[in-house]
């Protein structure tokens, strides 16, 4: 059983994807529970969300286009204390050729990276949008919102996103 729910329907504009639940997010049942994330005001600050959510709130991502996820689902903790086989790039390609989303944007490097290789035999780039793709499906990179990686923390990238996540939106109000 997965430590935290998948939130992925068809039609979503941009899947957020972490690495695995942190233990304060499995111990609280919601995404990005730790209490140094900064990944709930970067939503609101890049313009993802109107207000800035609480963790237990992340069901309603999909009211503003956007599904969550993890490329780790059966394990928890910090990346260094997850077993060589936590993470599952087959899955969540299958899981991103099945929803579709306009857009897919890890929540960190090592995410990330580990994806690009292994299911698109493609390497990481600087954070931002990368060459690969899956489909139409256009892949972001952004820094952890973790506190333990405070040191490689900048907005810029999120608030880059919010800009083509909101602009394919409204394409997509348009009909277009």
């Amino acid at each position: 059983m997965a430590i935290l729910p998948d939130i992925l329907d068809a039609g979503l504009t941009t899947v957020l994807c972490g690495s695995a639940a942190s233990s304060a997010s499995a111990r609280h049942g919601a995404y990005y529970a730790g209490p140094g994330n900064r990944f709930w005001p970067a939503l609101f600050e890049a313009g993802l969300t109107p207000t800035q959510f609480e963790p237990a709130e992340f069901r309603r991502l999909p009211d503003y286009g956007i599904g969550i996820t993890d490329l780790a689902k059966h394990e928890s903790g910090m990346d260094i204390a997850l077993s060589s086989n936590a993470y599952d790039a087959g899955a969540l390609l299958k899981k991103m050729e099945t929803c579709r989303p306009r857009h897919l944007a890890f929540t960190g490097k090592r995410p990330a990276g580990l994806f690009l290789l292994e299911a698109l035999g493609a390497t990481l780039k600087d954070y931002g949008e990368q060459s690969a793709t899956i489909g139409t499906t256009r892949i972001f990179v952004l820094p952890s919102p973790s506190g333990a990686a405070r040191r490689w923390w900048s907005i810029e990238p999120w608030i880059r996103l919010g800009e083509v996540h909101r602009a394919a939106m409204e394409r997509q109000e348009n009909g277009q």
